[in-house]
């Protein structure tokens, strides 16, 4: 079993790519702690947290359709270096602007979105890289080790950040964040894939998104997925970029708390990753993730409440574990009931559902975070989420049968 979940990496440019991507995750995990940090000591306000996490994810509406695009005309390596240069650059300028005390919180929320364009645009070109670069019976197998490398990066890079911070500026993991982009610049000139055709036809951008728009609403097990992961990422996921602020302000746990909390949650994820997929085999797929939603649930509230770091770290190890198997199991049942020949646009329309609502979400709970508390808000958002919960089970149980329905057309899973 173990030898068939790292079969992958015998395949050497999916290997190099996958430790390029695991540096970059590192390095903007880093960036991220450091960057949470530095808003939070320098404006004692929260909600310029929310305003940097509209301005990293809303260039999400623009990058994602138009980098999928670009990707399947021209040679995707080149493209994930092109963008990943543009994100080096960005890095650059954070790193030099704190380290000569010349930056402000709306410089960094400028370059937040230059960023965040890059980094959407390339994602399309890496996700839909990975299946060229292994076998089709290992591609379930190399998207696990991708997702086990970003939660990965998720605890190395604020570990990091806080040893980082304890002896430096927030400056520096900003300029180590700039090479990890430069390494994957420099690794991809390595990464190989077989010759694509070129495309003869002309683009037509706005009609194909518009119709894999349509297909998506046609689809129950595609349409209430991506209506879920919204609803998640206004509800709840805005802890994520409230962070900073619960362990400075409410916890006072001063600069070294805030990689401890990302850090927990990142563990939750690389053991909900590795152990849910066994889970669902078992019992189903559907099965997990209504646990999933539940635990999610429980746990924020219990994060919310927790009066130590202690307490509220081990809150977000059960919650990123949680978070990890609800996205997953929305994720899969897209791809399950997606048509084929319009998948890459629909789980398209899943991205930017997460990338408008999340933000949005971190915005509006930023602002009530402000005049009420970061604990309140938690608290408040988990019980939300427990009445919408309830509120679709009692009322409209076809939301969990139309995702729970197998379709009949044979599909190659591609979880993210």
């Amino acid at each position: 079993m173990a030898s068939a979940s790292f079969a992958p990496l015998r395949h050497r440019s999916f290997a190099l790519s996958l430790v390029s991507s695991f540096v970059s995750s590192a390095g903007t995990w880093m960036q991220t702690v450091a960057l949470g940090v530095y808003l939070t000591e320098t404006t004692h306000n929260p909600l310029w947290l929310g305003l940097l996490t509209v301005c990293a994810w809303t260039p999400a509406l623009l990058g994602s359709p138009l980098g999928g695009v670009v990707a399947d005309r021209i040679s995707r390596q080149r493209w994930i270096q092109a963008n990943n240069l543009v994100m080096a650059i960005t890095a650059s300028t954070l790193a030099t602007l704190e380290l000569t005390h010349h930056l402000r919180p709306e410089y960094a929320c400028y370059l937040a979105i230059i960023e965040g364009l890059a980094s959407s645009a390339s994602w399309s070109a890496w996700q839909s890289l990975l299946p060229d670069l292994v076998e089709r019976d290992e591609i379930l197998a190399a998207v696990s080790l991708s997702s086990a490398q970003f939660n990965l990066g998720r605890i190395i890079g604020p570990v990091l950040a806080g040893v980082t911070l304890a002896f430096g500026s927030p400056g520096i993991c900003f300029a180590l964040n700039a090479a990890s982009f430069i390494f994957v610049v420099v690794i991809f000139s390595f990464v190989r894939s077989p010759a694509r055709p070129k495309p003869t036809t002309a683009v037509r951008v706005w009609a194909e998104i518009k119709f894999g728009a349509v297909r998506a609403w046609s689809v129950k097990g595609c349409r209430y997925p991506i209506i879920a992961v919204g609803t998640i990422a206004l509800i709840a996921s805005p802890f994520i970029a409230l962070v900073p602020a619960m362990a400075i302000q409410t916890l006072h746990a001063g600069r070294v708390g805030t990689p401890w909390l990302v850090t927990g949650q990142g563990v939750g994820a690389v053991i909900g990753a590795l152990t849910l997929p066994a889970l669902a085999r078992r019992t189903s797929r559907i099965a997990v993730l209504r646990g999933s939603l539940v635990t999610i649930t429980v746990a924020l509230a219990l994060y919310g409440l927790a009066p130590t770091l202690a307490l509220a770290v081990a809150a977000l190890v059960v919650l990123g574990g949680a978070y990890v198997g609800t996205l997953t199991g929305l994720n899969t049942s897209v791809q399950l009931h997606a048509p084929t020949s319009e998948r890459s646009r629909i789980l398209s329309l899943y991205t930017l559902s997460l990338s408008i609502f999340y933000p949005v979400g971190a915005l509006i709970q930023s602002a009530f975070a402000r005049t009420w508390g970061v604990r309140p808000v938690t608290v408040a958002a988990a019980c939300l989420l427990a009445v919408v919960l309830a509120t679709v089970t009692i009322f409209h149980p076809e939301f969990w049968d139309e995702m729970a329905r197998t379709p009949n057309e044979p599909v190659v899973l591609l979880a993210e």
